[in-house]
């Protein structure tokens, strides 16, 4: 089994980090350069950035942030939101981060992932896919864009196959019913999404005790476990996190 590694999230907008229940009602979570800083010294494998406004605003994600990120950590940092073009991720890795993220744009556009992947490698490209239960896709989650603000009719596990197939090097699903909840990660989206793919898979949206993330591994088959929340208002450290699945028999960075 290889190693999971832990992965603290900082969801962006007006310049500071902010945290809410299903995508919205939104409270302040601090500074990112702050957060990013400590995350580190925690001993968080990764670190994830996303704009989480600028889809919404229908612009680009701002630079300076990114920069100002990366400038102050060394382990990966994945930016997304609002990036929609080669020149969006150009910019992006060149700004200092490690992957991107996409979700609306490689909807839109699916040769995206194809051609980043090609031109910047399939490890710095990972696929957002965002879900809601609807019965009448064949998996029973439909994939919605826009900041989950839009259903697009498509079966959202057919979707992460696809992104693989593309050459997407990671799949990030998250369940809109369950972001921010801290009543755990959706487990029956992220398995269904796992068993579809062999490239690592974040769980992510809802993590709220110790034993949630450890059925993200073992429930839900994820490698890589992304929370906010719980981390933000200081609910745990990484370190605990990390303490307690070590504990349970699961592998990581310690």
């Amino acid at each position: 089994m290889s190693v999971v590694k832990i992965m603290p999230c900082l969801d962006m907008k007006n310049g500071r980090v902010v945290k809410g229940v299903n995508f919205v009602n939104l409270q302040d979570a601090g500074d990112p350069v702050e957060n990013a800083r400590y995350y580190q010294s925690e001993g968080a494998d990764e670190l994830a950035m996303l704009d989480i406004a600028a889809t919404l605003e229908n612009r680009k994600t701002r630079l300076e942030w990114v920069e100002n990120v990366a400038a102050v950590i060394s382990i990966p940092l994945t930016v997304g939101g609002g990036i929609g073009s080669m020149d969006d991720i150009r910019m992006t890795l060149a700004a200092g981060a490690s992957k991107v993220s996409m979700n609306s744009a490689a909807v839109k556009d699916p040769s995206l992932v194809r051609h980043a992947a090609r031109e910047f490698g399939s490890e710095r490209i990972t696929v957002a896919v965002d879900a809601r239960r609807n019965s009448a896709m064949p998996s029973g989650f439909e994939l919605v864009v826009s900041g989950g603000t839009k259903p697009v009719g498509r079966d959202a596990v057919e979707w992460a196959r696809q992104c693989q197939d593309l050459g997407a090097g990671v799949i990030l699903p998250t369940s809109m019913d369950g972001d921010g909840t801290r009543a755990g990660y959706d487990l029956a989206f992220t398995r269904a999404i796992a068993d579809a793919v062999t490239v690592p898979v974040v769980a992510s949206g809802g993590a709220g005790t110790l034993e949630h993330f450890y059925d993200g591994v073992v429930q839900g088959g994820a490698r890589i476990l992304l929370a906010a929340s719980v981390f933000h208002f200081k609910t745990f450290r990484v370190k605990d996190v990390k303490e307690y699945l070590h504990g349970r028999g699961i592998q990581v960075n310690l």
